[in-house]
Parts: C-alpha cells; sequence; structure tokens
C-alpha cells in the first residue's frame, strides 16, 4: 500500500503560500510515498514537482485543479494545460484524453465549487473517482455525503488534505494498493478502486489562515503594481 496526497497547492495558486520544494519536504518528512500538486487552473508547479520528487524518495504526479462550468475537477496524471471554463462533460473527457483521471474535489461543498449542484447523478457517477475526505471541513457533512454517493454508486474514493500551506500536506491521504510504484501505477489503482482514505481535520486554525492568506495574496495580485 502506498500513501498519497492527491490534492495539495503550491505557490503557484492564488491561494497557496509556498513553493513545491517545501511541499516535497513535508511529503517527504510525513512517511509519505507520493504527491500530486494540483494548483488551480495551471500546471507548471506541479510539473517542477513531479520532476523533483525523486530527490525527495517520492513518486511524482503532475496535475491540477480545472475551474470547470460546474466547479472544481482534479485532473491527476496529466502533463498539459486542461483549459478552465469548459463545460463538466467536456472537462472530464479532456483529462482522459491526456491520459489522467478525474476526480472530484469536495463536490457537495458550493461553497468550495463543488460541482455536485451543477451536474446530474449520472454525471457524477462518471468521474473516475470522488474525493470522500476532504481534510478542511467544518462540520463533516459533505465528506459523508460523498462518501454515501460513491459508495451507493460504485465510484472509487480518494481523500486530500487540500493543503494550500506546506505544513497541511499529509492531513488526509489515500491509501492506494499500487502494483508498481510509479504515478501510472498509482492512477492504474484509483480507477480500479484500490484505495482506503485516512483522514484528520485541518485545524481551524490553520483552515483560517490559509483562506486569509488566500484572499491576501489574489487581492495583491489584482493591483496595478
Amino acid at each position: 500500500m502506498l500513501s498519497v496526497e492527491l490534492h495539495a497547492h503550491s505557490a503557484a495558486s492564488h491561494d497557496g503560500r509556498d513553493p513545491v520544494d517545501l511541499l516535497l519536504e513535508q511529503a517527504a518528512a510525513v512517511g509519505l510515498d507520493a504527491l500530486a500538486v494540483t494548483d488551480h487552473d495551471g500546471i507548471d508547479a506541479s510539473l517542477s514537482a513531479a520532476a523533483s520528487a525523486r530527490e525527495y524518495g517520492l513518486v511524482g504526479i503532475p496535475g491540477m485543479e480545472v475551474t470547470s462550468a460546474a466547479g472544481h475537477v482534479l485532473a491527476l496524471g496529466v502533463e498539459e494545460l486542461v483549459p478552465a471554463g469548459r463545460p463538466f462533460d467536456e472537462t472530464v473527457a479532456r483529462i482522459r484524453d491526456l491520459g489522467g483521471i478525474a476526480v472530484l474535489p469536495h463536490p457537495f461543498q458550493p461553497s468550495r465549487h463543488g460541482v455536485a449542484p451543477h451536474v446530474s447523478r449520472d454525471q457524477l457517477r462518471q468521474a473516475d473517482a470522488i474525493e470522500v475526505y476532504n481534510s478542511r471541513l467544518l462540520t463533516g457533512r459533505a465528506n459523508r455525503q460523498a462518501e454515501r454517493f460513491a459508495e451507493s454508486h460504485g465510484v472509487p474514493m480518494t481523500a486530500g488534505s487540500d493543503a494550500h500551506i506546506a505544513e497541511m500536506v499529509g492531513q488526509a491521504v489515500t491509501e492506494v494498493d499500487a502494483y508498481h510504484r510509479s504515478a501510472e501505477g498509482i492512477l492504474d489503482a484509483i480507477r480500479e478502486g484500490r484505495t482506503s482514505v485516512v483522514g484528520k481535520r485541518t485545524p481551524w486554525v490553520i483552515s483560517v489562515q490559509q483562506f486569509g492568506g488566500g484572499v491576501r495574496r489574489r487581492v495583491a495580485s489584482m493591483l496595478p503594481w
């Protein structure tokens, strides 16, 4: 079994803080086997992290968090930019055309751009996997909804820390029964549902800090200097 972080953001995201080397250091320090950096609508930092992962004893999984017209979709295993703003079905198809898998993060949280309110249940079922434990939770209700949906419809399940600072990498981990210790082996295992989830809540103080830091960075990026 491999311990994998599938949802983390670097400073390349508008709401991320740290460079990829700090994310990789943290992943190695907490005993993970693999890391996917999934920045919002950008892939360059993730490609850099995937290329450097071996230096930290890790498997690097390239990817990104795509803002589709319906909400966020994790594109794992892609090495090209998936365009934002496209319809949900088109986004999923593009991810697969690029050899990746489409995972739905926090799908039942509309305040965080979850897709569930904007697509049909049949469309949800077409995802390669559903994130059923996101560590940035308040009550846990949305996680439980996601888990019930995945279980009742036979959709593979993942977890993700949704880390926006390096210290939170590894809060929520997908345990993957991969036949090969590689990005391809991990993605194949997720497609086939050979996963289990292990997670703990991000401390609320850290969640507030991550949110506040993201707001400040977004405002700063809009200023004319």
